[in-house]
């Protein structure tokens, strides 16, 4: 049996990854660290690439 391989965004990677720290480290919860994460992302994302 041959399954079809799932596709995972480059964004949907790294909330992933930002959300697994935040709630490994704090005591949020699963659906928090997740919006959390995507907030965080967003603002990451508007920072000048120059100032990074």
């Amino acid at each position: 049996m041959v399954t079809e391989p799932v596709y995972v965004s480059r964004y949907e990677q790294r909330v992933k990854l930002v959300q697994d720290v935040l709630k490994a480290d704090t005591p949020l919860t699963v659906e928090q660290s997740r919006a959390l994460a995507m907030k965080l992302l967003r603002t990451l994302d508007r920072i000048p690439e120059k100032v990074r």
